[in-house]
């Protein structure tokens, strides 16, 4: 059954983006592909960046970038519950958007049982200073470490 749920969340995140970064989203695209990423020096957020994405088999989604940054800065996977925990962590640390809400709602009725996680998660966002807002296309040259250690305490760095 859990399957089955987790699916539903799958295709509710497909459907959903598409029409989010169509018509929600008026951000200008970075344009620039996973290979470039991957091009720069090892320790760099860019660098680590292009090896998330190639990891996963993905690119950059045009103008919602930030989120893969999301993943890369705070160590969270792309399973289902993992992208739910994300957007909690988002919603600690202060950001706000209609779609956000949506994943809180349905991924929590969804999927009550990591409720656990999903709190956690939220902690950690509240207890970090804010990162939901940065520009990271100006970032991708800056040392993953240092971002970390200027966003999140010590002790959360070492469970991240």
């Amino acid at each position: 059954m859990q399957k089955l749920r987790k699916q539903l969340i799958e295709w509710l995140f497909e459907v959903s983006q598409k029409v989010y970064t169509k018509y929600f989203k008026h951000k200008q695209p970075w344009n620039i592909s996973r290979a470039e990423l991957l091009k720069y020096s090892e320790e760099t957020f860019g660098k680590q960046l292009g090896d998330f994405l190639h990891k996963n088999g993905y690119e950059l989604i045009p103008k919602v970038e930030r989120h893969d940054c999301y993943h890369v800065l705070c160590n969270y996977g792309t399973n289902v519950e993992d992208e739910i925990a994300l957007q909690y962590l988002c919603y600690g640390n202060g950001k706000r958007s209609l779609y956000l809400f949506g994943v809180l709602v349905v991924g929590s009725a969804l999927l009550p049982e990591y409720y656990n996680y999903y709190y956690k998660s939220y902690a950690i966002g509240k207890s970090a200073n804010p990162f939901h807002h940065h520009d990271y296309s100006k970032l991708l040259n800056i040392s993953l470490k240092d971002l970390r250690a200027i966003t999140f305490s010590k002790n959360t760095i070492k469970t991240l």
